[in-house]
């Protein structure tokens, strides 16, 4: 090789070169009779060997070791496409091209120096002149990570040259005012992300676990997986890094917080590089019972997809890139001996490697890991294997991830982004061809495709963009983005012991936002097959208790709260509040029914006042027996023996009327009872007002002719008058009562959490107080008449007995309403019941039970001049009368017997 330096211009105007600086590239340079090169980047190693930094020597470029068969793969997967390209007609026609494909070595360093020597065309450090004379580079396919890609693009696009990722998908690179020139074949980090948020939230996993690389790929990957998948009930329960350079303690402390964890859902964004030593002390620490879901960058790695590390990895579910079948690939990839080309150091070191042997004559090492081991022993620096190679071995008895070609994905993503450079010099060397006017100015012209700038072809793969390989048509946006689905996979094993990478779904995803994601849940294998793996970070509350917050916790870290009473939690989370009808058991697992309260027939109360109403029913019509038998007898005809008889059947009726008030209420029997207790108690009342007013009138007539005059003409048939106005008020009010605004059933659910009261709600309180309000004024009028007319000078005056009555059933209602009010349930209508039958009793018994007594058991005296008061008596066991006590100061009586 010739190396041209670098030329600076001296003070003196003469010209001095100088060298700054030696690169140690390896890799493969193909330009001899090329027209147009693309650059490659590929990590074909896994590392730089570590060095101290040296102080008296000039800086050396690092050398690499740990040889990568995938890599490598990925190099043969651009030559193989480069070569296809070169042998068709209908793409570049007549112009064939090369390719400088250098070594990574997975380091930020190395590509920095590889994207240098693409730019200078030389392996010096001077950047600013191409001093090559090949064939000019048109485009750089890599690098292999997102790191590298980050910092090759951040020189790269300085002078605004083309680059093409094959494995880049950190979304940092889709920000074009830092990468203008960047641009890739596979999908950004912010699709797979949104992809494994959907996965974790279609299995219901609420406690993950994230490991992130210590670069841009992982960090940024983490970054927006986070973003997607958190939410109130979904939580991150710890995030760890791998770190870059190898540090056994900083592992550990990785390893420490897996095995700490409740997390049992971790997803990992790295490489499979960086992974693998997290990988092998974690198989030390035999730790297991975890699910894992992989990034693309190590779902299908052979180096972690190993059978030993199955018991930790087993059931892994991840999202892999598009599939791809490349023809003609595993010949190509046979196509390989070190005898074929000795100069070709990377075969050589291939063939060393994957046959355990050295290659004879040859000084390419066979072994220089000289890094130490993950179980911290000292790697045993060999050179040289014992074993010579033969050069009869058979790559096809390799099992390796070279030959592996049943899951091209990055490969066939590599194949994809030589295809994409070629079909942008296509279309550059068209727009001269077809003779129109091509995008640059000045003057619309086109550039040729023998002379042209990065920046022209530039034009081509950022805005047309557009092409088919592989009967597959590739799209790249603006930002330098392509949208293809990922394929979901599960690791499973097969008879062989083998891993095998098993599609339970797909996640697919367009540049205007549509998604599709599915999941076969019958096809994935877990790694505790026994039951469906749980992540949360403590255990679901049991039935009958909430999720309470735990203050400095986050969302998904809850503590388990009993719900309260009348509300329940069948799974343990919300609790939600019972029927009105219903209330919580004691677990508050489920609702039952709450009990019925409601004064029953069959129990005790109900019993005895119904018993209690009967018997006064028979009392009252045992009462009519007599006045029937006797009913042509003085004391039965007096003052209107008619009204007596209609007392008695109202009676009769409010006493019936207590039986309505017992049972479950219904709509009829609420709007029934009040009613007809109203009526029953008007026309009690109303007859007994007929007979007072005609007590009051005689009264009267004492002293005042004119009231002797009144009395005289108030006929039996004014007093009837008296009764039927009565009733008819009353009637009146309790239709309007009925018919505007009735009462009705109600379940009473206010005064017990534990019980349904079946009561009546009474409708309107005002026409209520109206409908009982005329009966107490009734009930005035007959107290007041009576007790005017109660010493009326005749041996039974009724006035007496009526003022009894109405001082009883003052007495029991004005009673009532505090008990009534105080009251709740099946005994507020119980207290109503003895109000009722307490005043029926007492009227009963005040104006009916003394004439009983002197119709059957004092005859004597049921004369008209003893009854009129025209005879005295002297039976000292009579009832006391008013003639008796004023015979002596009254010469004259009135009689006040008014027959029929």
């Amino acid at each position: 090789r010739v190396f041209l330096p670098a030329c600076l211009t001296a003070e003196e105007g003469e010209e001095e070169c100088r060298l700054l600086g030696k690169f140690n590239l390896r890799g493969y340079v193909e330009a001899e009779d090329a027209i147009h090169v693309i650059g490659g980047m590929f990590p074909i190693h896994f590392r730089t060997i570590l060095e101290e930094d040296p102080t008296s020597t000039p800086p050396m470029s690092p050398l690499c070791e740990g040889f990568n068969f995938r890599g490598y793969r990925w190099v043969k997967a651009m030559i193989h496409a480069i070569n296809d390209i070169n042998k068709r007609d209908d793409i570049l026609p007549n112009i064939t091209l090369g390719y400088q494909i250098y070594d990574t070595c997975y380091t930020m360093s190395k590509t920095v120096e590889n994207s240098l020597a693409f730019l200078t065309g030389q392996n010096e450090t001077t950047p600013v002149f191409r001093c090559s004379s090949g064939a000019p580079l048109a485009a750089v396919v890599g690098a292999g990570g997102s790191t590298l890609s980050i910092a090759s693009s951040r020189i790269l696009g300085l002078y605004y040259f083309p680059q093409i990722g094959y494995a880049s998908s950190s979304l940092l690179l889709s920000d074009k005012y830092q990468f203008p020139t960047y641009l890739r074949t596979i999908p950004s980090d912010q699709v797979q992300s949104e992809g494994m948020a959907d996965l974790v939230h279609h299995f219901g996993w609420k406690w993950i676990g994230t490991i992130a690389a210590d670069d841009d790929y992982g960090k940024y990957g983490v970054k927006a997986f986070k973003e997607k998948v958190e939410n109130a009930y979904t939580c991150i329960a710890f995030s760890e890094t791998i770190p870059k350079i190898y540090s056994r303690a900083k592992i550990l402390t990785v390893v420490e917080t897996v095995k700490l964890t409740n997390a049992t859902v971790i997803v990992v964004y790295s490489s499979d590089i960086d992974f693998h030593p997290l990988m092998e002390e974690l198989i030390i620490s035999n730790i297991s019972a975890k699910t894992w879901i992989a990034s693309e960058a190590w779902i299908t790695s052979a180096l972690i997809a190993r059978p030993e590390y199955f018991p930790l990895l087993g059931g892994t579910i991840g999202f892999a890139i598009k599939r791809g079948e490349i023809p003609g690939l595993k010949e190509f990839l046979l196509d390989l001996h070190p005898s074929k080309n000795p100069d070709d150091d990377l075969a050589i070191e291939f063939w060393q490697t994957a046959f355990n042997c050295t290659w004879p004559n040859s000084n390419v090492p066979y072994n220089t890991d000289n890094r130490k081991n993950v179980t911290g022993h000292e790697n045993i620096t060999d050179f040289s294997s014992d074993q010579l190679c033969t050069g009869e071995e058979n790559l096809e008895d390799l099992n390796n991830t070279y030959l592996d070609v049943s899951q091209l994905r990055i490969t066939y993503n590599v194949y994809k982004a030589v295809f994409a450079v070629a079909n942008a010099l296509e279309l550059l060397r068209l727009c001269k061809e077809s003779g129109e006017a091509g995008p640059f100015e000045p003057g619309n012209t086109c550039a040729g495709i023998d002379d042209f700038e990065p920046w022209q072809l530039m034009y081509y793969m950022k805005n047309c963009m557009k092409f088919t390989v592989l009967d597959e048509f590739v799209h790249i946006d603006e930002k330098g983005d392509v949208y293809t689905p990922y394929d979901i996979l599960n690791w499973q094993r097969n008879e062989t012991g083998e891993i095998n990478f098993v599609k339970v779904g797909i996640f697919n995803m367009t540049g205007e936002g549509n998604k599709e994601f599915r999941v076969i849940n019958e096809s994935i294998f877990w790694n505790n097959p026994s039951e469906h793996p749980r992540s949360t970070c403590n255990d679901n509350c049991q039935p009958g208790y909430r999720k309470g917050i735990l203050q400095g916790k986050p969302s998904c870290c809850y503590d388990c709260i009993q719900c309260a009473e009348g509300q329940i939690s069948t799974n343990g989370g919300k609790c939600t509040a019972c029927p009105e009808d219903h209330w919580s058991n004691e677990q508050r697992s489920k609702c039952v029914l709450k009990e019925v309260e409601f004064l029953a027939y069959g129990e005790a109360l109900g019993m005895t006042l119904i018993a209690l109403s009967i018997f006064g029913v028979f009392v009252v019509l045992a009462v009519t027996g007599v006045y029937i038998k006797h009913r042509a007898t003085p004391l039965v005809r007096a003052n209107d023996r008619d009204l007596s008889f209609l007392i008695q059947y109202s009676l009769i009726v409010t006493l019936l009327t207590s039986i309505l008030f017992i049972g479950k209420p219904e709509d009829w029997s609420c709007q029934s009872r009040q009613v007809t207790l109203a009526l029953g108690f008007s026309l009690c009342l109303s007859c007994v007002l007929g007979k007072t007013v005609m007590l009051f009138l005689t009264h009267l007539a004492k002293n005042s002719k004119v009231a002797e005059k009144a009395r005289m003409s108030f006929k039996p048939i004014f007093q009837k008058i008296i009764v039927l106005l009565s009733v008819l008020t009353e009637v009146g009010i309790c239709t309007a009562y009925l018919i505007l605004e009735p009462p009705r059933m109600y379940k009473n659910t206010q005064f017990t959490t534990l019980k349904i009261i079946f009561e009546c709600d009474e409708g309107s309180i005002v026409y209520l107080c109206v409908m009982f309000g005329f009966d107490v004024f009734l009930a005035i009028l007959c107290f007041l008449t009576a007790i005017v007319s109660r010493k009326l000078p005749n041996n039974f005056n009724e006035a007496k007995f009526v003022t009894f009555g109405m001082l009883v059933f003052f007495i029991v209602w004005i009673s009532f309403v505090p008990a009534y009010l105080s009251t709740r349930g099946k005994f507020k209508v119980a207290v109503e019941i003895f109000a009722i039958l307490a005043s029926s009793f007492g009227l009963l018994g005040c104006i009916f039970v003394p004439k009983c007594y002197i119709i059957l058991l004092k005859p004597a005296r049921n004369t008209e001049e003893i009854v009129g008061g025209r005879a005295t008596t002297n039976d000292k066991s009579a009832p006391p009368t008013s003639a008796s006590s004023t015979s002596e100061v009254n010469n004259t009586t009135i009689s006040t017997v008014l027959e029929d």
